[in-house]
């Protein structure tokens, strides 16, 4: 038989004991409570935009936080994160802990950075998992309010026979005007003076203010200074008109169906982040999504929240790396022109 330690060893081995299970428990604490999943969430959510505040894509985010925190019982908090058309942001949420504690709100760019960006920090498909699409946001035609055209058909002609003198405003590389301007410069068969900024906030007060000739944007960016009369507007780029702009003829109508686009936005979180926490984050954006009043916002914006179906990890994942592919084609003949 062993015999019985002495007391003061005892106390000893207790005190350390104490002194391990209270390390766990910091342990648990610093991890942002992401330890149990079944208890997720216990703390506020960091929304990442990789885009300045006050654009599209900052938008669409602060309508959905509100009723998806309210749902999940804790804030979630936007951070501007921008830079390197969206993929400063987006690297920063690839490497952050798989908790649950950071998403990363992305747009169409999620798909186009593999062929934009030869030295990508991260892999859109490997590095993330898809928690849901959010709304598809049409884009249109603007130009500064003097802009000598009237007509959609009359800028088409404008565009190609001074090509060398008219400017382009985009907001950097990778974003959803610059995608756009690739695809109408293709269309139209012209090489233009583009000129970026960094974000579309400073790129709509430099139409505004007459400084640069037209831009390619989101509704969400776009509706409230067409309907104010700062910007003049010439097509929505979708096969038919939006109820938000309904006197806004499509491209198609002006004789140009090959500039067609749309800017769809997803929610993300880290890849080894678990399922049941992606589960969670995906119910809260489906009741968001469901919500009378993002979906009147989004009504204003020319826009609307996807359907439920769409709103789902699976239908992201699909919807992304069909677009990872589509894009690399559309981007290669680009820039290879």
């Amino acid at each position: 038989m062993t015999p019985a330690a002495p007391r003061r060893h005892r106390k000893a081995a207790a005190y350390l004991g104490a002194l391990a299970g209270l390390s766990l428990a910091l342990a648990a604490c610093s991890s942002g409570g992401g330890s149990d999943p079944a208890a997720y969430p216990e703390d506020d959510i960091e929304v990442i935009v990789p885009f300045s505040a006050g654009g599209p894509t900052d938008t669409v985010t602060r309508m959905v936080a509100e009723p998806m925190a309210e749902e999940l019982g804790v804030q979630l908090v936007v951070q501007n994160v921008d830079g390197a058309g969206g993929t400063v942001g987006a690297g920063q949420a690839a490497t952050a802990e798989p908790d649950g504690y950071t998403v990363l709100m992305h747009h169409i760019g999620m798909s186009t950075a593999p062929a934009l960006y030869a030295d990508l920090a991260y892999d859109p498909v490997a590095d993330f998992k898809p928690v849901g699409l959010v709304t598809e946001v049409p884009m249109t035609i603007i130009a500064r309010a003097d802009f000598e055209p009237d007509t959609f058909e009359e800028f088409v002609t404008f565009v190609q026979e001074n090509a060398d003198t008219v400017t382009m405003a985009h907001a950097g590389e990778g974003s959803a005007s610059n995608l756009c301007g690739l695809l109408l410069t293709d269309a139209l068969g012209v090489d233009l003076t583009a000129v970026p900024y960094d974000g579309t906030g400073p790129a709509m007060a430099e139409i505004v203010g007459g400084q640069v000739d037209f831009m390619c944007d989101q509704t969400t960016n776009t509706t409230g200074q067409i309907t104010a009369g700062e910007v003049k507007a010439y097509a929505v780029t979708t096969p038919e008109r939006i109820e938000a702009l309904p006197d806004l003829p499509t491209t198609t109508e002006g004789g140009q169906p090959d500039i067609q686009v749309s800017v769809w936005h997803g929610l993300y979180v880290p890849a080894e982040t678990p399922d049941e926490i992606v589960e969670k984050l995906t119910g809260a954006l489906q009741v968001a999504l469901a919500d009378q009043g993002v979906v009147d916002q989004m009504a204003d914006l020319g826009t609307a929240p996807v359907s439920a179906d769409q709103a789902t990890p699976e239908a992201h994942a699909a919807l992304l790396e069909e677009q990872i592919a589509t894009w690399g084609g559309i981007i290669a003949d680009g820039q290879g022109g």
